[in-house]
C-alpha cells in the first residue's frame, strides 16, 4: 500500500476520527486507526467500540490495501509536519513508512483481522435533515444529560421522531431541557432512540463542519449519521426514556419576564456566595415585580441582589440550584427570559420570549 496525500487533505479528517479514540485503552488495536485504500479514496476509522467514527479522502493512488497505525502518534506527525506539505505513505512488512521532505517516521502496524467490526445492522428507519436544525437540537439540550446515572438512560440524549416533529431530550432528574422542531416532511414512522453522552457530544462537534444536510439511519441498535466525507455510528442506549411530557408543568399562573443579561448577571454575583455543592439561591417575587435573589454559605456569608421583572399572578418564593437557573439562561438567544410558575411552585419553566422551541424546567430545592 502506498499513496501520496497533501499534509491538510488528511489532517481534518484525521483529527475527527481519532478525537472518539480513547487515550487509554484496554485493547491495543483500539488505539489504531484502520485505513483502508481502494479506488484512489482512503478511508480511515476510529473507534471505542461504543462510538465509530469513519472519514473518507480522494488520493493519488491506484493501489489497494489496509493497514492499522497508532492513531495518536499519526496525528501529532501530521499536526507538525510544514504546511503544504507533501506526504508519502508506504506500508512495508509490519511498518508504515511516513516521508515528508527531510522528515522520515516509521510506526509499528497491527494486523487488519485483529480490528474490531462495529455491526451496525440493517436500516429500518432512514431520514434527511437540515444540519441546522439537527446543530440546534443537539446545542439547546445536551447541556442537561446526566453524567454517571445509575439510570443508564439519562447519560444520553433522547431523540424522538414523531409526525413531523423532531425534539431532543435531555435531563440528568434535577432538570429538563426540550427542543423541538417542526420539519416540512413527516417521518415514515415515529421512533425514539437514546444516544449515549459520547456519541451526542461527537456528533455536535462533527456538525459544525458538516454539509447542508445530513442522512440519519437508524436500525435496532445503532445510528448512523452521514456527514458529507464523515460518517459517525454510535451503539443506542436500551431502555425507555421516561414520559418527558408529564414532567412540563401545567396551569402556569405566575409569569416573570426579565432582561436575560439583568438576572443572568444577578445569579452570577448571588451564587459567588452559595455552597460548592449545593449551589441554592432563594428566588422571591413580590406583586409589584420585585425580584430579590439571596443566597448564603455555612461560614454565615451573605448576597443579595434585586431587579424588577414584568410581573403576572402574584408573587413566588422558591429556592433553585443557581447554576441549573444560569445553564437555561445561556442557552436563551433573545434579550428576554421567561420564568413560570404553577400556583404550587413545584417547578419552574424557562422559556425564550421569541423562541418557543426551546423549554426547561428545573426542579426547585428546600433550604
Amino acid at each position: 500500500m502506498k499513496l501520496s496525500i497533501a499534509r491538510e487533505t488528511l489532517l481534518t479528517p484525521l483529527s475527527q476520527v481519532t478525537g472518539v479514540i480513547e487515550k487509554r485503552q484496554t485493547l491495543p488495536i483500539l488505539s489504531n486507526v484502520l485505513l483502508q485504500l481502494s479506488g484512489g479514496q482512503l478511508e480511515m476509522t476510529g473507534t471505542d467500540l461504543e462510538v465509530q467514527l469513519l472519514g473518507r479522502v480522494q488520493v493519488d493512488s491506484n493501489e489497494e490495501g489496509a493497514i492499522t497505525v497508532p492513531a495518536r502518534k499519526l496525528l501529532d506527525i501530521f499536526r507538525l509536519l510544514p504546511e503544504r506539505s507533501d506526504v508519502t505513505l508506504e506500508h512495508v512488512d509490519d511498518r508504515l513508512s511516513i516521508r515528508s521532505g527531510r522528515s522520515r517516521f516509521n510506526l509499528t502496524t497491527l494486523p487488519v483481522e485483529n480490528y474490531p467490526a462495529f455491526d451496525s445492522g440493517s436500516t429500518d428507519l432512514e431520514i434527511n435533515l437540515p444540519s441546522d436544525s439537527l446543530r440546534s437540537a443537539l446545542d439547546k439540550t445536551i447541556f442537561a444529560m446526566a453524567q454517571q446515572d445509575v439510570r443508564s438512560y439519562l447519560n444520553g440524549l433522547l431523540i424522538d421522531l414523531e409526525g413531523h416533529i423532531l425534539r431532543t431530550v435531555a435531563s440528568d432528574g434535577h432538570r429538563l431541557a426540550v427542543f423541538q422542531e417542526s420539519l416540512p416532511s413527516p417521518f415514515t414512522t415515529n421512533r425514539q432512540i437514546i444516544v449515549p453522552r459520547k456519541g451526542i457530544q461527537e456528533l455536535s462537534r462533527l456538525l459544525g463542519d458538516a454539509d447542508d444536510s445530513l442522512t440519519i439511519q437508524i436500525s435496532p441498535n445503532t445510528i448512523r449519521v452521514n456527514l458529507g466525507q464523515v460518517t459517525f455510528s454510535a451503539k443506542l442506549i436500551e431502555g425507555r426514556y421516561p414520559d418527558y411530557q408529564r414532567v412540563m408543568p401545567g396551569e402556569l399562573s405566575h409569569l416573570y419576564q426579565a432582561g436575560k443579561e439583568e438576572l443572568k448577571a444577578a445569579l452570577s454575583r448571588a451564587s459567588l456566595l452559595t455552597s460548592e455543592k449545593q449551589k441554592s439561591v432563594s428566588l422571591e417575587v413580590d406583586e409589584t415585580g420585585l425580584m430579590i435573589l439571596k443566597a448564603h454559605n455555612s461560614e454565615h456569608e451573605e448576597a443579595e441582589e434585586s431587579l424588577m421583572v414584568d410581573a403576572q399572578g402574584g408573587s413566588v418564593s422558591v429556592g433553585f440550584n443557581a447554576g441549573y437557573l444560569l445553564d437555561a439562561i445561556n442557552h436563551i438567544d433573545s434579550e428576554q427570559v421567561r420564568l413560570s410558575f404553577t400556583d404550587v411552585a413545584n417547578s419552574c419553566l424557562v422559556e425564550d420570549k421569541t423562541d418557543a422551541r426551546f423549554k426547561y424546567v428545573v426542579m426547585p430545592m428546600r433550604l
